[in-house]
């Protein structure tokens, strides 16, 4: 991300218009009749042969790129200190789009303003999605931050979706996710009374504070970073209530501790639960499943819970963005490689903070 010396944010505005066919030297001088009516100076650039490039510098920091592409695209970029006069950039940018209209005697097939992105400010607004789209949420402030041994964690105040936990750049959950929750734990179609549960991840409490409602024998959790559990029971209480305020419970244990050597333990004792919930990573997006850590790391979870499911029980898990086919597919793959042979179903479903449709799947053992 760029980010202005002085510290102030900058805002990015651009406009494109796309035309049959712009002649650069007829469209330019007029369009740069109109950024020195700003007192904009104007630098050429050679692209050699490919269509017309001038960046411009004007007073308070102003900015702007201007580029008539070979193929007919016409690009305008400004870019502009946050105090600047915001509505004398809007005429700017309207007598721009006049002028052109104007130069090209209407033949523009499209001509579009995008909405500014503000560089540098104090509180990221912009986040990607699974699939690779830019979102600009509307975040207000942070209201928790920590670097712990494992992870940047981060929880962000949403005006539409309450409180965000973030964690390394990837939006978790938030406040407004019930949907999430949900599903992961079967979209209220099982009965958890007097079950074994055991729920690898979900430092949130989400899944816990629901579980916990239909009063299984003993919950399970384990979970490797306590930084997360301390963020997420002060600024998370719309999804985890109460239930992180104390690591044990009449029916619920959080083991603070790495997932790997507990399953492995369980393994070894023979232990069993009747349902397994990792909630730990989604499916990764690489699709080289070989070369991939986290697909190795993803397969020895799968593995070693299926290992301590009872017969009868069921695995739960998130998969990943439903645009995401190819990697799905693989994740699909590796469960026709277990050592125990499984059976699954998958569920599509709209998590609000995601804004995107995510996958969850059910295993069981044939």
């Amino acid at each position: 991300m760029t980010r202005c010396r002085s510290g102030a944010p900058l805002r990015g505005y651009r406009r494109s218009s796309p035309a049959w066919f712009v002649d650069s030297s007829s469209t330019v001088p007029g369009l740069l009749s109109i950024f020195h009516e700003q007192e904009m100076t104007e630098t050429v650039h050679d692209t050699n042969g490919h269509g017309y490039l001038a960046t411009l510098v004007g007073k308070n920091g102003r900015f702007a790129i201007l580029r008539v592409h070979s193929h007919g695209l016409v690009t305008i970029d400004l870019q502009c200190y946050e105090e600047d006069n915001i509505a004398q950039l809007d005429n700017l940018l309207n007598a721009l789009e006049k002028k052109l209209k104007v130069l090209l005697n209407g033949n523009i097939t499209r001509i579009k303003r995008l909405p500014a992105l503000v560089r540098g400010a104090k509180v990221d607004r912009y986040w990607p999605t699974a699939d690779g789209r830019l979102i600009e949420y509307d975040i207000d402030r942070v209201v928790y931050e920590e670097d712990s041994a494992y992870q940047n964690i981060k929880i962000l105040h949403s005006q539409q979706f309450g409180n965000i936990l973030v964690l390394n750049g990837d939006i978790n959950l938030a406040e407004s996710d019930f949907a999430y929750t949900q599903a992961i734990i079967g979209s209220g179609k099982e009965n958890y009374a007097g079950k074994e549960v055991l729920i690898l991840g979900g430092g949130d409490g989400g899944i816990l504070a629901e579980v916990v409602k239909q009063k299984p024998k003993m919950i399970t959790i384990a979970y490797i970073d306590q930084k997360v559990i301390d963020g997420c029971k002060t600024h998370m209480r719309e999804t985890c209530g109460n239930i992180l305020d104390n690591l044990k419970g009449d029916c619920y244990q959080i083991l603070v501790e790495d997932c790997v050597p507990v399953l492995k333990k369980y393994v070894q004792e023979g232990r069993t639960f009747d349902y397994v919930i990792n909630d730990l990573t989604a499916v990764p997006i690489s699709t080289e499943p070989e070369e991939d850590s986290t697909w190795e790391f993803l397969r020895l979870i799968l593995d070693l819970s299926i290992k301590v499911l009872h017969p009868s029980g069921k695995y739960f898990t998130q998969g990943n963005s439903v645009n995401l086919t190819d990697a799905l597919s693989l994740y699909e793959e590796q469960l026709g490689k277990l050592s125990c042979p499984v059976d699954f179903s998958k569920e599509v479903v709209c998590v609000p903070s995601y804004l995107e449709l995510w996958v969850f799947y059910t295993v069981w053992k044939k």
